[in-house]
């Protein structure tokens, strides 16, 4: 994904498969909603521009990132969607909850991928401020949200 070494929203790969045939869940927090919105639009955004049809993009949104596991869940239930992109954020506070939070969505995914048919991809923010989050949010190291939906059509080709 994304770092200082390497922009996965600007990479402009050509390998990424043509999206048209596809149906995608997207899950996403209303926690952060300033950051879980930008990267839903640019997951949006991206899926459409690889030929995702906007009928095909279904977005479910969950109050928190605790939450996320059991919208993905329910989203692969579904026969018709060929993956499903989490999108959330998590910034770090005073207490241990961040780390409680972080841990159980990642093992929550983590099982989810191991268990069903259909990839969920992990698309949450696990920052320490919130100009990490910025920067990853449509700021200096691109939309975690853009390189989700890549993610997402590539492994629904898989």
């Amino acid at each position: 994904m994304s770092s200082a070494l390497h922009n996965l929203s600007n990479s402009g790969d050509a390998t990424v498969p043509d999206a048209s045939n596809m149906c995608f869940a997207i899950v996403v927090s209303e926690w952060h909603s300033d950051i879980t919105g930008a990267l839903l639009k640019g997951a949006v955004n991206t899926l459409e521009e690889h030929g995702a049809l906007p009928e095909n993009i279904h977005v479910k949104k969950v109050p928190g990132a605790f939450e996320l596991v059991y919208g993905a869940r329910q989203m692969t239930l579904n026969d018709g969607y060929d993956a499903v992109i989490i999108l959330g954020c998590v910034i770090r506070g005073e207490t241990p909850h961040f780390d409680y939070i972080c841990q159980g969505v990642t093992q929550g995914i983590a099982h989810l991928n191991a268990t069903n048919n259909i990839p969920v991809v992990y698309g949450l923010l696990t920052t320490n401020d919130l100009q990490q989050a910025q920067d990853r949010a449509g700021g200096k190291y691109g939309n975690k949200g853009d390189e989700c939906a890549v993610v997402a059509i590539k492994m629904a080709k898989f």
